[in-house]
């Protein structure tokens, strides 16, 4: 931490200069597949994990679960906020990974404007200058919210500001509702999910650079009907920390099989798994994608 805050503070223009020095690779590599680690939950103000209501407040704790997970054979990746990927770059950590810059992080988790989802994080452009890889934009719709409707028109952009710059765009799409407590909850039934998946594959003028980002469904063995909504290429995502970890682990098994399912995009039950043995979770997630 301190050698970091003494770089950022003394020399900013290190992470232009790790960015451009960084080595690149294909989206895809030799197997098709992806293993995406995600942390951008605390730019959103979502830092709990389980019954843990800070857990990803502690940055330097939060890096080093990023190092080992990125050290660790078939992980690809990763996909944050700025700040994260600065702190990655300067730790020369990126080096043959994918670099994922998260877009739109202004739906502060709880925030009564949480679905006016404003774009604050990474601009096309910005991904375009540092030389990324991918972008990531969350596509949260409330038909009783308005705000879903601005969310939805900047998305669509968005998506087009991407493929004008050939970078592709990973959409996380939801239908969602509030309670009677107010809280936002996502819809994983199958009817849901069918439904924002076609709304997020028409958006924009193409959908040439566009990948979808998919919860498993509430029901697992509706997965193979939802897939059939879209010919987009699609990663599954994880979610939180639950108590079994081995029932997450089947669900992302069988909807790996499907045909445009080409891996997933994991953030908080791999870098925070129950047993906390981070090494090991994501070597799980590896084997799921090799068809261990």
């Amino acid at each position: 931490m301190h050698e970091l805050a003494q770089v950022r503070a003394r020399h900013p223009e290190a992470v232009a200069e790790a960015a451009a020095r960084r080595r690149r690779r294909p989206l895809l590599g030799p197997s098709g597949r992806l293993l995406i680690i995600a942390a951008d939950h605390p730019a959103r103000g979502a830092l709990a994990v389980g019954d843990r209501p800070l857990a990803m407040a502690g940055r330097l704790d939060l890096l080093e679960r990023l190092r080992l997970a990125l050290s660790r054979p078939g992980v690809d990746g990763v996909l944050a906020s700025a700040d994260i990927l600065d702190d990655l770059l300067l730790l020369g950590a990126l080096e043959d990974r994918l670099a994922v810059g998260s877009m739109n992080r202004g739906g502060l988790a709880g925030a009564a404007f949480e679905l006016d989802d404003r774009f604050t994080g990474h601009r096309p452009e910005d991904l375009a200058r540092l030389g990324f890889d991918a972008g990531k934009l969350l596509l949260r719709i409330d038909y009783d919210d308005p705000g879903s409707l601005d969310t939805l028109h900047t998305a669509a952009r968005t998506v087009d500001a991407m493929a004008a710059l050939r970078l592709p765009v990973f959409v996380e799409p939801f239908v969602c509702r509030r309670g009677p407590d107010g809280r936002l909850r996502n819809d994983l039934s199958a009817e849901a999910v069918t439904t924002s998946l076609a709304v997020a594959s028409g958006l924009a003028g193409t959908s040439a650079y566009t990948w979808l980002k998919v919860p498993v469904t509430e029901n697992p063995d509706d997965m193979a009907r939802v897939m059939e909504t879209s010919t987009l290429p699609a990663v599954l995502l994880g979610g939180d920390v639950g108590p079994d970890q081995d029932a997450a682990y089947e669900k992302w098994r069988g909807a790996l099989r499907l045909p445009t399912v080409r891996g997933l995009v994991v953030g908080r039950s791999l870098l925070y798994p129950p047993d906390d043995d981070v090494a090991a979770a994501v070597d799980t997630a590896a084997g799921l994608l090799a068809g261990r």
